[in-house]
Formats: structure tokens, sequence, C-alpha cells
């Protein structure tokens, strides 16, 4: 039995030769795949100088704005970051920014700094964080007299108009009627829909869709 045995082992059919180059090209194929997907989970560079963020030139940067439009991708490959964008990307561990002494900036302490060039900086990233995080695309839209634009979901800019303009306001903040009747002239020009953002002390945020009518 053990000879019939061992001549049965002897006479199996060793791979061919094509099989094991096929196999072989596989896990290269899986393995270059999984360091592709690590490399694109790994946080981007990025530098921070003059108010302006700046990213490396990586196909991982890219991937912010091909994705999810961050930013503005520029004509050397980089994507430049608003701050609002950029604190966002910090918080949610997508992003390292470096200041001009190669050191890496910290949430609270980049938040400080954002807060001297730019106001009403925390409501704003409220607002904003609360969108990302609805699966939305969300982008400034001051050319356009708003704080934001909002694309429905699934659209990126470029593919279809935004939907709203947004302006982001603290609840404790007050708003006359003349400044409502002009955020209400906005959108109507724009051909958009006007959303209030109001943001509670918990840095919850309700929305108030408001619409244009003629009697």
């Amino acid at each position: 039995n053990m000879t019939a045995k061992k001549k049965e082992e002897a006479e199996e059919p060793l791979p061919k030769k094509e099989e094991k180059e096929e196999k072989e090209q596989t896990n290269a194929s899986e393995l270059v795949q999984k360091r592709t997907r690590s490399q694109l989970t790994e946080p981007v560079k990025a530098y921070f100088s003059n108010e302006r963020v700046l990213t490396e030139s990586s196909d991982n940067a890219r991937e912010l704005y091909n994705q999810s439009r961050y930013g503005e991708i520029l004509d050397d490959g980089r994507i430049q970051l608003s701050l609002i964008e950029t604190i966002y990307l910090i918080e949610k561990k997508r992003l390292i920014v470096y200041d001009s002494r190669n050191k890496a900036i910290e949430f609270e302490a980049f938040l400080k700094k954002a807060q001297k060039f730019e106001p009403n900086f925390w409501v704003r990233y409220c607002v904003l964080k609360d969108i990302r995080n609805r699966g939305y695309i969300i982008k400034t839209a001051l050319k356009f007299g708003a704080d934001f634009r909002i694309y429905d979901r699934g659209v990126k800019p470029g593919e279809d108009h935004a939907r709203w303009v947004v302006f982001p306001v603290s609840e404790g903040s007050t708003l006359t009627w003349y400044e409502f009747a002009a955020k209400n002239r906005v959108a109507h020009s724009t051909k958009k829909r006007l959303l209030l953002a109001i943001v509670d002390a918990e840095n919850d945020v309700t929305y108030y869709e408001c619409r244009w009518l003629r009697p």
C-alpha cells in the first residue's frame, strides 16, 4: 500500500509553468493594491505660510480634490486648501500641516491661527463639518456674496450647479430684516436656495430653508 501511495504521489502532475507565473503575478498585483490602499490612507503633508495652506504634490493629495473636491488644484499638482477645509482634514487625521520651522501644527494651535484671519471662523467651521459629515460637498461662495455653497449629494463642482447658498449664524446673534432680505436676494440672484445654518451653544446645527415668494 505504501508503495502504491508513493507511486500515486509521484504521478501527480506538477503545476504548469504558466499556472505558476499567473499565481506569482496575482500575488504581486495584490501586494501593489495593498500598498496603494495603504498610501492613500496615509495623511497628506501640507505647509502653512502667509495665510495659505499648500499640500505636497502627490497622488494622495490629488485624491483629496478628485474624490471630494477639497481645495483647488494648482498647475504644479499641489492642492491649495482653505483654512476651514484644512482644520476639518486635520481633525479627520487626513492631513498633517507643518509651519515654517517644519513643525506639525495641532488642531487647537491651527484654530487659534485661523480665527485671527477669518471672522466667525468657529461657527462657519461647525457648519462645514456638519455638512461634510452628512456626505455633501461644501465650498466657499464669496463670489456669490455668501459663506458657502452646497451641492446635491453625489454631485461635484463642475458637474452641476450648487443647490444652496449657506449663511452660518450663531444662535445668540441678531439679524435685522434688512440683512435677512439681503441674504434672500443673494440666493434669488444666483438661482439657488437659501439655507440659514443656526449653530447653538452645543455646536449643533439646525437648518432653515427660505424661499423668495411673490404674492
